[in-house]
């Protein structure tokens, strides 16, 4: 958890509010009332309650990348010369767009990245012509995703 981040407490009702919406985000909040037994007005105060103390954080739609063609996910483990590197290699990672996460971890890497790619060319252009052209980066480890079996949200 990150410093300055609070845990927040949350009772019976909220999680079964936020079960319903895990679910389906698009369910009518009457819907969940009713379903619960208290009224939509006091759904719409407990929702605000959650997204104020950070726990909900926005609402979103989800694109399956393969209708647009992106067909090949991969895990690059990156190695960067000195620790020094990591704010600047960062900075440069962000202006990828095909870098979906960027995670400081520990282990041999100092970073591992989730990127999604149309192909393994288009994998390989990445990596040869922008990921390892990274000031302080000195080597990457790649793995391709053959197939995501799981991707779930924590259970409430």
């Amino acid at each position: 958890m990150k410093p300055g981040k609070q845990k927040v407490k949350i009772d019976g009702i909220d999680k079964k509010i936020l079960r319903y919406l895990i679910q389906d985000a698009r369910r009518p909040i009457l819907e969940i009332a009713r379903n619960i037994g208290i009224s939509g007005a006091a759904i719409h105060q407990r929702l605000r309650k959650l997204e104020k103390s950070g726990l909900l954080v926005g609402s979103n739609f989800i694109i399956d990348p393969k209708v647009l063609g992106y067909t090949t996910m991969a895990y690059i483990g990156i190695f960067l010369d000195k620790a020094m590197s990591n704010p600047s290699a960062v900075k440069e990672l962000e202006k990828i767009p095909e870098v979906l996460e960027c995670h400081y971890t520990t282990g041999n890497w100092s970073i591992l990245i989730k990127v999604l790619c149309k192909d393994n060319e288009h994998l390989m252009f990445l990596l040869n012509k922008k990921i390892q052209q990274i000031e302080g980066v000195s080597r990457t480890e790649t793995f391709i995703s053959l197939d995501q079996q799981i991707n779930r949200q924590i259970s409430i």
